[in-house]
Formats: C-alpha cells, sequence, structure tokens
C-alpha cells in the first residue's frame, strides 16, 4: 500500500519544519541537523538539532507497518490516537511525558520534545543500570492518566462520547492477535528457537491457560475504563538521571484506547520480567537483581497511592472507601494476569525484546524457559496469588528450578 501523502526524509524535514506554522519558531530550520532513527516497529522517526542547540522530534505514520512493509496495511491515523495520548499524558501527568508540540492530521505528522541525551529504559536495563524510583514515577503516571480519564473524574455522557472518540481498532486488533491469540496457537507469524519447542507446546495444550487467556482478551476487548497507553513497556519509556535523580518520560502512545485500567500496568509488569530473566542468566550483581524484583510491586505502589490521592475528587459519592478497595484489588489481579501475557508475547509472537534476543544462545534458552513458565503461571494462578508481590515470588521459584 503506496502513500497519499509526503512522506519525510531527513532531506525534507527542515523544509517541512519551515512551513509548518506551530514548528518553525521551535527550531531554526536553516541550521537544522536531521537524523532518522531507524528501530520503530511501525513509524518513521527523526530527531532534529539546530545550531543554537534547540531540539524537535517528529514522527510520521506509514499507511502500513513498517516492521512488515507494505503487505501489513494500517491506517497512518493512528498518529491521532497518539496525540491523544501525550496530550493527555501533558494535562494529567506533566513532566512525565515529552512536551507536546501538535499533530498535522494530512501528513500524519506529530511533534514532541527530543530528549537529547536521555536513553531507552530497556537499553539501559540489558546493560544493567537501576534508575532507582523511575518505577514509582511510571506507575503514578498511570494512576494520574487513570484517574482522570476513567468515570472517577468525568461526566458520564462525556466519557462516552471521549469513548467513541478514542475508538482504535486496527492497533487494537494487532494486540488482541499477537498477544492474546497467535503465541497460543500455530501462527505465520511466531517463531522461537527450536529449544524452545517444548515449552511452547506444553503452554497450548494446557486448558486451563487458554481459557485464562481468552478472559484477558475479552476484557481487553470490553472494559473501557480509562485512557490506556496501549504498549507501555520498557522501550517505550526514555530515563536519564540528573543530579543525582532518576527521570523518566513515558512516549508512543499509539496504541491508546479506553481500556481496562491493569493493562499498562500488566504490560510494564511483563517487561520487568524479561529484564530480570536476563539479569538471573548472566549473573548480574544481586543489588542489580533486587532492584528489579522490586520494579513491578513499586509501579503497583506508586499507582495505587496516586489513586488513593485522587480519591476525594471523585465525581460520584456513592463510590465509597470499600468500593475503592475492591476496584484496585480487581485490577491488581488484573496487572499479573495481563503481565503474563505481554511476557508470553514477547518470546513466541512476533516483535521480540532485546532483553532475550541478545543473549548467547544458551542464556537465551533459559531465559526464555523462565519468562515462558512464570507467565504461564501468573495467569493462570493470578486470582490466588492476589498481588504483585506474590506473583515475584513466582519467577524466583521458575527461576531457581531453571538455573539450579
Amino acid at each position: 500500500m503506496t502513500a497519499d501523502y509526503e512522506i519525510l526524509t531527513p532531506a525534507t524535514v527542515p523544509a517541512y519544519i519551515a512551513r509548518t506554522p506551530h514548528l518553525r519558531d521551535i527550531v531554526d530550520a536553516a541550521t537544522l541537523d536531521v537524523r532518522e532513527i531507524g528501530d520503530g516497529n511501525l513509524n518513521l522517526v527523526f530527531v532534529c538539532t539546530d545550531a543554537a542547540g534547540r531540539g524537535i522530534c517528529l514522527k510520521q505514520s506509514l499507511p502500513y507497518v513498517r516492521l512488515v512493509g507494505e503487505s501489513w496495511p494500517l491506517t497512518p491515523n493512528r498518529i491521532l490516537a497518539e496525540a491523544r495520548g501525550l496530550a493527555a499524558g501533558a494535562e494529567h501527568a506533566p513532566g512525565l511525558v515529552p512536551d507536546f508540540y501538535g499533530v498535522d492530521a494530512e501528513t500524519h505528522v506529530l511533534a514532541m520534545e527530543y530528549l537529547m541525551g536521555w536513553g531507552m529504559f530497556r537499553s539501559e536495563l540489558n546493560e544493567g543500570h537501576a534508575y532507582p524510583g523511575v518505577e514509582t514515577k511510571l506507575g503514578e503516571y498511570i494512576g494520574r492518566v487513570a484517574f482522570n480519564t476513567s468515570y472517577f473524574a468525568i461526566e458520564q455522557n462525556d466519557m462516552k462520547r471521549r469513548v467513541a472518540e478514542a475508538v482504535n481498532p486496527e492497533l487494537c486488533r494487532i494486540t488482541e492477535d499477537l498477544v492474546f491469540t497467535e503465541p497460543y496457537v500455530d501462527a505465520e507469524r511466531n517463531s522461537f528457537v527450536d529449544e524452545l519447542q517444548p515449552e511452547v507446546d506444553a503452554l497450548r495444550a494446557d486448558a486451563t491457560l487458554r481459557a485464562e487467556v481468552g478472559m484477558l482478551k475479552w476484557a481487553f476487548m470490553t472494559q473501557a475504563e480509562i485512557l490506556v497507553h496501549g504498549d507501555l513497556h520498557t522501550g517505550s519509556v526514555m530515563v536519564r538521571t540528573r543530579d543525582g535523580v532518576a527521570e523518566c518520560r513515558v512516549i508512543d502512545p499509539e496504541f491508546g484506547y479506553y481500556g481496562p485500567t491493569g493493562f499498562d500496568l500488566g504490560a510494564l509488569f511483563g517487561n520487568f520480567l524479561a529484564a530480570r530473566a536476563r539479569a538471573a542468566v548472566l549473573g548480574r550483581p544481586a543489588e542489580f537483581q533486587e532492584w528489579l524484583a522490586s520494579a513491578g510491586p513499586a509501579v503497583w505502589d506508586g499507582f495505587a497511592t496516586e489513586i488513593r490521592r485522587q480519591w476525594p475528587n471523585r465525581l460520584d459519592p456513592t463510590w465509597t472507601d470499600g468500593m475503592l478497595d475492591e476496584w484496585l484489588a480487581k485490577v491488581e489481579v488484573d496487572m499479573i494476569g495481563f503481565g503474563g501475557a505481554k511476557a508470553i508475547r514477547r518470546i513466541i509472537g512476533l516483535a521480540k525484546v532485546s532483553d532475550i534476543q541478545t543473549l548467547p544462545p544458551a542464556e537465551h534458552v533459559k531465559a526464555a524457559t523462565i519468562v515462558l513458565r512464570a507467565a504461564s503461571r501468573l495467569i493462570r494462578e493470578r486470582a490466588e496469588l492476589r498481588t504483585v508481590a506474590a506473583a515475584n515470588g513466582v519467577f524466583a521459584e521458575v527461576a531457581a528450578e531453571v538455573l539450579r
């Protein structure tokens, strides 16, 4: 599928900025240095700096999936979902997303702050670099957006309008297929090393697991609770340390739609499982592994604390404190289950994670085995586990078994 609009290149970006009113005062197009960052699965991304050191980042959606090519058409209007997510973050969680400079619906180009000097959280974790405190801030980000884009803070008719406007069927279908369907069947887009075949066969033969994954998929498709990011993994977070304090910015919310509150929480938790498996097989220092183990519970604590902080502002006073306790308990169980599903997808399905893929062959198999076994148990046992802290114990048990 070819585009019916201008596809930007590093050579044409300066002219585009110069003729775009809401961008041309941010940087000097005449002295611009432009680099394309080609590590995205879906889009073109350009980072630009001028002679004065000012920067901007442009993101353009293509009419297909970049990872696969024109054989997989995809609406370029997904950039509007990303703009909606960034705008919500800027309003409700300022300082935890990049500055947002607007979106051009005709050329499908979004502009935002260029995070010069920041690193991708996943890459930093792969190198064994800890960022204490970032995990709590990520929970706070989810909590702030969750509360303020839900019925807790939005009048009923307005909420229904927002849900309708944010419908994102093509991107949601990708998640429904790649996360909740294809890993559990013999799908063409799946791939994994031969040594994992027994683990994959066992997973697919587990009727209880398949039923529970079906329930998670049902929740993803039907529970329009909050404006979710939709793809919140460690590759969607930028980090840095300034004056001894770890900071983070959440990027890439193009999969955003109104969905279950536990989904973004689970996405982070599932990606921490991969990071922990990598650290375990590489024998990273105990202090780093302990911090990684604490990351999932810290995300939950940051989220729950933020929700409780905002609870007095709820619109409906008939929602009691007891109701909040029950709701949070359900969300935490959902977080565990979605975390398991997101982790399994990254081992078996399309679009792997470098945490596992960059390991030497023997360590790759061990780490992937840990993730598959632990994630399967999290999905099956989430109701009994109840808490993310308890779920961490499952990972420890599985890792000890695989590595002994």
